[in-house]
């Protein structure tokens, strides 16, 4: 029998019914695509099977591989682990941090057996949390997770609307660029081009996922070859032991741990298949495989690409001081002397940064879609609304356009506040995978059963579990910090990371609708799970 929801959900119930295997059996297995495990699953959750399972192996996998793209981010978001550790302290760090995302996303795997749900981190909290604390702490991590997926959509489209922009100023160098406008208005474009896919191409997602995934790897290989045959490079031992005080910190170890958030960014987002689990078929098994798969593909590519870029970088006060928004391009631009040869290469690595995009969209309004289900936003039955034969959860990529859309507009005023908003990205997802990791292992630790996994980590889940939280607590901690050390004047304020501030904000008018009325209407998701 279902335990009631403290909310007094009359629907919980009605849901468990529906979950019945003689009603729901032919429907899953024939009209939704899943497997047995999958309605095993489903029924144990409480949930009706909605979307369409459309995901197999190789496409879940494609799927979170290009959503890190991780050898790309390399390339593109290095400027903050250069500016503070250089080249030594970037490429140890992307090594340590992809060695402790392994057991990050180990544990998330693990999780994500017991309890393959699109709500991810807010639902495995409501399962594991102690019970007096199920409630208030899974909607803390809805929303942490929630505005840490809306706030990388606009991130991606600022990243494809800059690269562009540099290509044309390196052909036209006379060409002048009003950043608020036309970076905005690209950033519109893209917006819209990447949510159209989401909603008319849902359907070839998976398909279009395997393909890049092999886009992925052949872009690789013909950046690393350009890499290795075409530039001079920088001898090995000031590549490897040679640190960068680019902020003033006074300490080469405090100034490499601030730019810790260079690598994070490249491995940011493992829980992104967890919240395309229910359109996964056999996700109790399929998700956790894909996810250790990519993380290992991603890392191998990553840290070879990062290592062989560096070598690229004979002087790095230069990289890291030069005008152009997006160094990568000049430096490919300066290692093949071509122009069209530049375009060619920049062109493959913007299709492969639009896909990656399309897939931090489907993840971010999966997440709205989930979250919505249990009411933890306002408006929250119109945006968990499926349209009969869409199959796709058209309404929450509706909010997930707005909202983007609403971000990218703060450009039009203040490019300090829009990087305000974005850079809290990381520290959001970084504190749901604290709080949903540490209600998993404080139930090992009081030694209370775990719900049945076909995917574990056996003996050493407790262990892996605290490398992860700590991990993720120093992660967090330096996620806040500038990469300039203040001197405390009024024209420090752009320099200064404004991630501390929104998420308060956000944490505030979070919890305000909590107390308000959202209290009453959110239900945790184990008041839907069967008891055993």
């Amino acid at each position: 029998m279902a335990r009631k929801g403290d909310s007094g959900n009359l629907k919980v119930q009605e849901m468990l019914d529906f979950a019945d295997p003689e009603v729901q059996d032919p429907y899953v297995t024939k009209t939704k695509g899943g497997t047995a495990a999958d309605l095993q699953d489903m029924q144990r959750m409480g949930r009706v099977q909605e979307l369409r399972r459309n995901f197999k192996f190789v496409g879940i996998v494609g799927f979170v591989t290009i959503l890190q793209a991780t050898w790309e981010c390399t390339l593109l978001s290095n400027w903050s682990g250069l500016f503070n550790g250089g080249t030594a302290g970037l490429i140890w760090t992307t090594i340590i941090v992809w060695l402790f995302m392994l057991c990050l996303i180990a544990s998330i795997a693990e999780m994500a057996s017991m309890a393959p749900n699109s709500g991810g981190q807010y639902h495995w909290v409501s399962e594991f949390a102690p019970a007096s604390l199920q409630k208030p702490l899974s909607y803390a991590a809805g929303w942490a997770s929630t505005i840490g997926w809306i706030a990388g959509v606009p991130s991606c489209a600022i990243q494809l609307a800059g690269v562009i922009q540099q290509l044309i100023a390196i052909g036209n160098p006379d060409t002048t660029f009003t950043t608020a406008w036309q970076v905005t208005l690209l950033m519109f474009a893209f917006t819209f081009l990447i949510v159209a896919f989401n909603i008319w191409g849902a359907h070839h997602l998976p398909l279009a996922e395997g393909i890049i995934l092999f886009a992925h790897i052949f872009g690789f290989f013909a950046f690393l070859i350009v890499f290795w045959v075409m530039a001079d490079h920088a001898p090995a031992e000031k590549v490897f032991t040679e640190f960068y005080d680019g902020g003033e910190w006074g300490s080469n170890g405090l100034s490499t741990l601030i730019g810790l958030t260079s690598a994070i960014w490249c491995f940011i987002g493992p829980d992104a298949g967890a919240h395309m689990s229910e359109e996964l078929k056999d996700a109790s098994i399929q998700l956790p495989r894909a996810m250790m798969w990519s993380i290992s593909l991603n890392g191998i590519l990553g840290i070879t690409m990062v290592i062989s870029f560096c070598f690229c970088i004979k002087d790095v006060d230069a990289f890291v001081n030069s005008d152009s928004g997006y160094p990568i391009v000049d430096v490919i631009y300066e290692i093949t002397g071509s122009y069209a040869g530049t375009c060619v290469l920049i062109a493959f690595l913007i299709v492969l940064l639009f896909f990656s995009a399309v897939s931090t969209v489907a993840s971010s309004s999966r997440q709205i879609w989930s979250f919505s289900r249990d009411h933890g936003f306002p408006y929250s039955e119109w945006i968990r609304q499926v349209r009969p034969g869409s199959e796709v959860p058209v309404n929450s990529l509706i909010v997930c356009l707005v909202v983007s859309l609403i971000l990218a507009c703060i450009n039009f005023g203040s490019d300090v506040a829009l990087n305000a908003i974005l850079s809290v990205s990381n520290a959001a997802l970084l504190l749901s995978y604290i709080i949903s990791i540490g209600a998993l292992r404080l139930k090992r630790i009081y030694g209370d059963p775990l719900p049945p996994h076909r995917w574990s980590l056996g003996a050493w889940g407790g262990l892996v579990n605290d490398l992860t939280l700590v991990f993720l607590l120093v992660a967090f901690f330096f996620a806040f910090w500038p990469s300039y050390k203040l001197i405390g004047d009024a024209s420090a304020a752009g320099d200064f990371n404004w991630a501390v501030v929104v998420l308060a904000i956000v944490g505030i008018l979070a919890f305000g609708y909590y107390f308000v009325g959202g209290k009453q209407k959110y239900t945790a998701p184990v008041s839907f799970v069967k008891a055993e």
